[in-house]
């Protein structure tokens, strides 16, 4: 079929690898696999596979959460899971994810994009597989990893921050 075109295929990502139902309007199925082993079919609008630095990005906004960079992670999340208890997900970074679109799929086809880009269509049976690259990309820290990370959180995401009280 026309996904032959993109087999083999190699992208980069820096953020994530996402997956969901593309212009359908139902909610999908996605068989997702860690390490040749199936972990769950998803029911949801699509999965967000993403590394520490994504966590701060659509997948934070999804739900997901924050994972520090020194932390060689992958967070599965969720899209609007159809099931209360399908919650994010952080795996080691030495595993390999491999989310499919089963054969039995109600939906013609999905989509892949990676960092929002490079958007492909998948077709029932088609398989993305996601690993960590083996080449991590470099970060400049002003303090150290630790500080300059949460310093970050704190001022572009706010994170935990609140007006005090006021004393009465």
């Amino acid at each position: 079929g026309a996904s032959d075109s993109t087999a083999g295929q190699s992208w980069l990502a820096l953020n994530e690898a996402v997956i969901d139902r593309g212009t359908a309007t139902f909610l999908g199925m996605l068989d997702i696999y860690c390490d040749a082993t199936l972990i769950t079919t998803a029911q949801a609008d699509g999965i967000i596979v993403s590394t520490p630095t994504g966590s701060t990005a659509y997948s934070l906004a999804a739900g997901g959460p924050l994972l520090a960079p020194s932390n060689p992670s992958i967070c599965l999340t969720p899209i609007c899971p159809h099931s209360l208890s399908f919650r994010p997900t952080v795996l080691p970074d030495s595993v390999t994810v491999k989310v499919v679109l089963p054969v039995t799929s109600r939906h013609a086809t999905a989509q892949v994009s990676f960092d929002g880009k490079n958007p492909q269509t998948l077709y029932p049976g088609d398989g993305v597989v996601i690993q960590t690259s083996r080449w991590p990309m470099p970060g400049v820290c002003a303090v150290d990893q630790h500080t300059d990370w949460f310093d970050s959180v704190t001022r572009k995401l706010l994170w935990n921050v609140r007006e005090k009280p006021k004393s009465l």
